[in-house]
């Protein structure tokens, strides 16, 4: 099942945060390396939020896609709507434990399947050219490497570490 938020009221962010748990220990290490462990991922986490709340979905268009099974929130990813039809994603995650069972695709063919119903549509997205298996689970989703070098609509920036990774969908 797939449940798509809309706003922040509608954020367990409890939840989300015990999705990408992997990711912010890593960036608590990284922004925070005196603080002590928890505090620095508590930090993180408050930050994490914070942008959603007052960023994220600030900006109309904006979705949160979590993919549940056995109720639990195993894979998640955010849209953003840059303009009709185009949008960018961020932040795809599947939990740790929860890897290498085909979610994170299963997530992506349902968000591609929600885009669908809205007419034609554009998504982009960037992706590590270290990530073979985030790399491996776009193209297997439809995505195409569209550009050696990923670009991110939120940043209007590229990056030479990331691959452009996008679907087209022409209806």
């Amino acid at each position: 099942m797939i449940i798509t938020i809309k706003s922040y009221d509608e954020l367990d962010g409890r939840r989300l945060m015990d999705l990408y748990t992997e990711g912010n220990i890593e960036n608590a290490e990284e922004l925070y390396p005196d603080e002590n462990r928890a505090q620095a991922v508590r930090l993180v986490e408050e930050g994490f939020l914070d942008f959603l709340k007052n960023k994220f979905f600030a900006v109309e268009g904006s979705e949160y896609f979590i993919l549940v099974e056995n109720g639990e929130w195993v894979s998640a990813l955010r849209t953003s709507r840059i303009r009709n039809g185009l949008y960018y994603m961020e932040a795809l995650e599947t939990r740790p434990d929860m890897r290498q069972c085909g979610y994170a695709k299963k997530l992506l063919l349902e968000v591609l399947g929600e885009l669908k119903k809205r007419g034609k549509f554009e998504l982009y997205c960037c992706v590590s050219k270290k990530n073979e298996p985030s790399i491996r689970t776009h193209l297997a989703a439809g995505f195409a490497i569209v550009s050696e070098n990923g670009y991110s609509y939120l940043q209007n920036s590229t990056n030479e570490r990331t691959y452009g990774l996008g679907y087209v969908y022409r209806g």
